[in-house]
């Protein structure tokens, strides 16, 4: 779906109206979702949850991001914005989804018919339209049924052909081709009748509640890393690189982290993500701040070490958060050093198109501030089925057999979240 033309060949424009509602704290924003196929974003109870389509727009190839960011400043350039609130996320927004690689791939930025965002102690409605539309009451919904007899077999390789493929990682590392490439596989899903997507949302939203819990155009997960955060001239983005799974003993757990922030092999390959990130933004940066040395992040199932690099904006009338995230993609921490090489070598032997896992998803608004993660501890959803991704970085020191443990560990949210109970 499109805008509608108006008589002179042109998008109709949108009238947009954000106004304050109560909303009870206590109250999931996922359970306010109708069936379907909604969009959200939500971290700590706050963000965003939408549903309907203004407007969606596909896109692909190389010119994905700059067909996307120029459609949207096309289309807020002509927007009737009426935003009572003044919070970021309010008045006109966009949720996107974007492929890993130019080809193949397709990626889409939507624009919902209804927006609900909770920030803090603020609530609000958003309805985007090509002509006023009333607000919405805002009350929760029927409750998901859970996916029935989800049956997972291999995807596009098995354990054994994986690990072949990360040997073969090592030794082009070990001949001086590149110095990190990030290998993933992936884990179908088959059940008994079609999945609702709030199900395994709503679950991730509990279960991970530090994680970023989105679905955009049926790519769904729980990402801790931000790939590119910019609001009111800050920008912000969380590298992790460096894996350790959990065990459930707090006492072994802390010294596994311990481990972690120590390992030469874990830090070289954190070393190469932060680089990335820090080469890639500072262009747009009047000052910068990157940390020495990272920090250990706790989640669930695994423990990352991580990295909050922080810069303040000289470009942000001229550049957009997607056109960061842009400049940002593909970073060490999901292709490899050097780049080129790496996606290179991906393409050569990974044995699966990775569609939208570990690319761009997130959202933005009418300034071009926004939010954009890596869409990783994701899955894709349609119909019955569920294709579920997991991704390792593979340097000179790995091991196939640990980095198949690894993947493994990062199925486990998403797997989780397909329980039936």
């Amino acid at each position: 779906m499109t805008p509608t033309p108006s008589a002179d060949g042109q998008t109709s424009p949108f009238v947009v109206t954000s106004v304050a509602v109560d909303l009870d704290p206590e109250t999931p924003l996922t359970t306010l979702l109708p069936a379907g196929s909604p969009v959200t974003w939500l971290r700590r109870g706050d963000g965003l949850v939408g549903w309907g389509a203004a407007a969606v727009l596909r896109t692909r190839s190389a010119t994905r991001f700059a067909d996307a960011d120029k459609w949207w400043a096309e289309t807020t350039a002509r927007a009737d914005i009426h935003d009572e609130v003044g919070e970021p996320g309010s008045g006109l927004v966009c949720f996107g989804s974007f492929a890993f690689a130019d080809e193949p791939g397709d990626s889409a930025l939507i624009v919902p018919q209804v927006v609900i965002g909770r920030r803090g102690d603020r609530c609000w409605v958003t309805t985007i339209g090509t002509e006023p539309v009333p607000s919405p009451t805002v009350q929760p919904t029927s409750p998901p049924q859970p996916p029935v007899d989800a049956v997972f077999t291999d995807g596009a390789l098995n354990g054994e052909q994986w690990m072949s493929v990360v040997a073969e990682g090592v030794s082009r590392i070990a001949r001086g081709d590149l110095e990190k490439v990030v290998l993933a596989r992936d884990l179908v899903a088959t059940a008994a009748e079609p999945i609702d997507v709030r199900w395994p949302l709503q679950r991730l939203v509990d279960q991970y509640p530090t994680c970023w819990t989105f679905h955009v155009d049926g790519m769904f997960g729980a990402t801790p890393e931000m790939l590119v955060r910019r609001e009111r001239g800050l920008i912000t983005s969380r590298v992790l690189a460096g894996t350790i799974r959990r065990t459930g003993d707090d006492d072994h757990d802390l010294a596994l982290a311990a481990h972690l922030a120590h390992s030469s092999k874990d830090l070289e390959e954190h070393e190469y993500a932060v680089r990335s990130v820090a080469d890639a933004l500072e262009p747009h940066c009047s000052s910068m701040n990157v940390p020495e040395a990272p920090f250990v992040l706790h989640l669930p199932n695994v423990m990352h070490l991580a990295t909050d690099v922080a810069g303040v904006a000289h470009d942000a009338a001229t550049v957009s958060s997607l056109a960061l995230a842009s400049a940002l993609h593909p970073s060490a921490a999901v292709g490899g050093t050097p780049t080129s090489v790496a996606t290179a070598l991906i393409a050569e032997i990974e044995g699966m198109d990775r569609g939208r896992y570990a690319g761009p998803v997130g959202w933005m608004d009418a300034t071009g501030d926004g939010e954009w993660a890596i869409g990783l501890r994701s899955a894709e959803i349609s119909g019955t089925t569920v294709r579920l991704f997991a991704g390792c970085g593979i340097v000179a020191d790995s091991q196939p057999e640990a980095e198949l443990a690894e993947a493994q560990a990062k199925f486990v949210p998403v797997r989780d979240a397909l329980a039936g109970s």
